[in-house]
């Protein structure tokens, strides 16, 4: 089993482009990924690198706060933010986590094989239309599928002054793109799509379903079963472990409509509290804070102490 594990991980390194399938941690982990280091070309932007990386528009931005978005410049050393604390929920199935914009999925395994976890950037729901949370199931599967917009988003287009039919066949006008499964939410047609529009892969832009680059909802969509549970998650604030080493993760929240972190020190006792269960350490809390207000979206180590030791846990870097 070690020796899959093994050969799965240097898979990921070998092909960073499709690289989204990672060994699930055991031993109480729940770090994944690497963070990566690239140099800008002449053509590149924040957004075709992310497509590249599969990292969303959110993500990259708040990883390279001091980048332009669309002329980085060629030799500029740009951010790839590709590790991971796995949400704090069941590892079954789908999990979508709204507040990082992103999909962890735990397909089903045979004995014997090792677990793993696919993560995809996604888009989310906007202000008014927030994607709703909680516990469902993908229950239809469509290729090519045909949209039937609801009458409420057609008066939103309406008081743009924009004309939207009721019914948008399949093709490059679709916003669906090319494939949809739909979720079990009581009272609305939420779905899991593909787009025509990916620059607008990890915002919040859509009217409460859950889009994918095309690549990804094409190689999703053939491998996630109907009947597969989808748990609906908003945790903008996770820790994790990786080894001896203590993680934050913070992505900013929406307050009033602008993007903020709450400076929430009762959430982050709490994180701390959930994870020192198993393994108890103190902390440094000054640091602890400052990652926690970061909102970088990058899991960033803070220094734990041994409960019954003066000194610091060792830290690798």
């Amino acid at each position: 089993m070690w020796l899959r594990a093994l050969l799965l991980l240097l898979s990921f390194y070998s092909c960073h482009v499709s690289a989204v399938t990672y060994p699930v941690p055991t031993q109480g982990n729940s770090v994944i990924g690497e963070v990566q280091y690239i140099t800008a070309g002449d053509e590149d932007t924040l957004l075709s690198l992310g497509r590249q990386y599969r990292v969303g528009y959110n993500e990259m931005v708040a990883a390279n706060p001091t980048v332009d978005i669309w002329l980085p410049g060629a030799g500029t050393r740009i951010v790839i933010p590709s590790r991971y604390i796995l949400p704090d929920v069941p590892h079954v199935g789908i999990v979508v986590n709204v507040a990082e914009q992103r999909i962890y999925y735990f397909p089903s395994v045979q004995s014997g094989d090792v677990p793993v976890v696919k993560t995809f950037p996604v888009s989310i729901g906007k202000m008014d239309w927030k994607t709703p949370l909680g516990l469902t199931r993908i229950i239809d599967k469509r290729i090519h599928p045909t949209w039937y917009p609801p009458l409420s988003v057609r008066n939103e287009h309406a008081a743009r002054g924009e004309i939207l039919p009721a019914v948008v066949p399949p093709g490059p006008n679709n916003p669906l793109g090319e494939f949809a499964m739909r979720l079990g939410i009581a009272g609305g047609a939420y779905l899991i799509h593909g787009t025509n529009k990916p620059t607008a892969i990890g915002m919040d832009v859509t009217h409460g379903c859950i889009r994918m680059f095309p690549e990804d909802i094409e190689a999703f969509f053939k491998e996630v079963p109907i009947n597969t549970p989808v748990m609906i998650i908003d945790q903008p604030y996770k820790m994790g472990w990786s080894g001896n080493e203590l993680y934050i993760e913070t992505h900013s929240v929406q307050v009033k409509g602008q993007a903020s972190v709450a400076p929430n020190m009762t959430e982050l006792t709490r994180l701390f509290v959930s994870v020192t269960k198993q393994h108890p350490v103190r902390l440094d809390w000054q640091g602890a804070e400052q990652a926690f207000m970061s909102a970088s979206g990058l899991p960033i180590q803070v220094k734990v102490f041994d409960e019954h030791e003066r000194h610091s846990i060792k830290i690798n870097h």
